[in-house]
């Protein structure tokens, strides 16, 4: 079988070249999967996408026509594919069920170091030979408290982190998670968690009821000199009400590595373009604000695992089997 891998970065190209070696043919695009890529994909019976693919209802159905039956997506999230639509027109969807949670965890740490400690400032002063420490003070993590929003395998890979720290630990989840109980997480409800936490870290899926978790009742409910990091997802937070309370100073720091209207802008160069979307470019202004491209994954160890699963996804569709990576089985 031929596989057509879509959005394929340069680093991950050898990665999935040598996967796949002596098992499938695979073809490495840099191009992302769109309405106007994805006839590129005729003749094609599996294909792979990452996550910024446009799967929506229209790209499925001209992928259906072009003889594609099988998606696999190099990620865990899948909020960008039409499962519904999916599942009518007979495609079966696979994604990556898990991967080092150590890479998401260890970047949403960085992140908020690193507005702590206000490197990025810091390094662009550095290399103008300004050594002035005016604006640099940050604040010790220890003995302060971490809320953490989701505690699957990634919120508790950074709550390790945080106990490591020396850190007070508050939790909230549908379900507490025993490893982190044993740390000494203590769960509570979200306003209570908001309110009382320095440092605020995300890490729960995009769905319809954490669709804008961080809203602005919320971003007032937090405390003033609070650290909110995001590396989830983008559509966690009403990025027009964290302007706004940006504007009016509050905030020791944001970091944020997923931004909600991100689809066609991360991952592409676009620093020649005109900036279209005011509220991104408000939003990096702010000198106490970090943003990068959705690159908390982007690790050898996370990217290897994310390749291992597509491979094994392939094979189970060419076999027949049913996996947990399996969204939308093949149809009978």
């Amino acid at each position: 079988m031929e596989i057509l891998a879509f959005g394929v970065q340069a680093d991950e190209k050898p990665l999935i070249e040598r996967a796949f070696a002596g098992r499938h043919e695979v073809r490495c695009l840099d191009v992302f999967l769109t309405e106007d890529t994805a006839p590129i994909a005729a003749g094609y019976e599996a294909i792979s996408t990452s996550v910024n693919a446009d799967l929506g209802a229209r790209v499925l159905r001209s992928l259906a026509v072009g003889g594609t039956q099988l998606i696999a997506q190099r990620s865990t999230g899948f909020n960008n594919i039409d499962l519904d639509v999916a599942e009518r027109l007979g495609l079966t969807i696979a994604r990556v069920s898990s991967y080092s949670p150590y890479s998401v965890a260890e970047f949403a740490w960085t992140l908020a170091m690193a507005v702590n400690r206000r490197i990025v400032r810091a390094s662009n002063r550095t290399r103008d030979f300004d050594f002035r420490l005016d604006g640099l003070l940050g604040r010790d993590l220890r003995g302060r408290t971490v809320g953490v929003l989701g505690t699957g395998k990634i919120g508790e890979a950074f709550t390790r982190i945080a106990h490591g720290f020396g850190m007070n630990l508050l939790g909230w989840d549908v379900a507490q998670n025993p490893a982190c109980v044993e740390l000494g997480m203590t769960y509570v409800d979200k306003d209570d968690l908001l309110a009382a936490a320095d440092v605020i870290s995300l890490h729960v899926p995009l769905l319809p009821s954490t669709h804008h978790i961080i809203g602005r009742a919320e971003l007032v409910a937090m405390k003033d000199e609070a650290i909110l990091v995001n590396s989830s997802r983008g559509g966690l937070i009403d990025t027009d009400a964290l302007v706004d309370e940006l504007r009016r100073g509050r905030f020791a720091g944001v970091g944020l590595d997923v931004y909600e209207a991100e689809a066609g802008l991360f991952f592409h160069d676009r620093s020649l373009d005109a900036v279209e979307d005011d509220t991104l470019a408000r939003l990096v202004t702010f000198p106490n604000v970090v943003v990068t491209s959705h690159q908390a994954y982007y690790t050898v160890d996370a990217v290897s695992q994310i390749v291992a699963a597509t491979v094994e996804n392939v094979a189970a569709y060419a076999e027949g089997r049913h996996t947990e990576n399996i969204l939308v089985p093949a149809a009978p």
